[in-house]
């Protein structure tokens, strides 16, 4: 069974340090290797529902996002 975008990029923060990122084309990598550009609306659902409930955050250059839109990283959602 192949993991979903969703299970995928929370496997991928999970194996990464606290404070680190990933980029959404590893997802996409991760479970298409040899068609990933075609599963990218799937990663973009699955980190809009991800954001939605808490449970990453997305970034650009160090900067936080409030919403998905161009460029982004995925992370962990950092405490106050």
């Amino acid at each position: 069974m192949t993991a979903t975008p969703r299970e995928t990029a929370l496997m991928l923060l999970a194996s990464r340090a606290a404070d680190a990122t990933v980029c959404p084309s590893e997802v996409a990598r991760a479970i298409a290797p040899e068609g990933w550009r075609a599963a990218m609306p799937l990663v973009h659902a699955a980190v809009d529902t991800l954001v939605e409930e808490g449970h990453v955050e997305l970034s650009w250059k160090g900067k936080t996002l409030a919403e998905r839109s161009g460029p982004y990283r995925i992370g962990r959602v950092v405490a106050p």
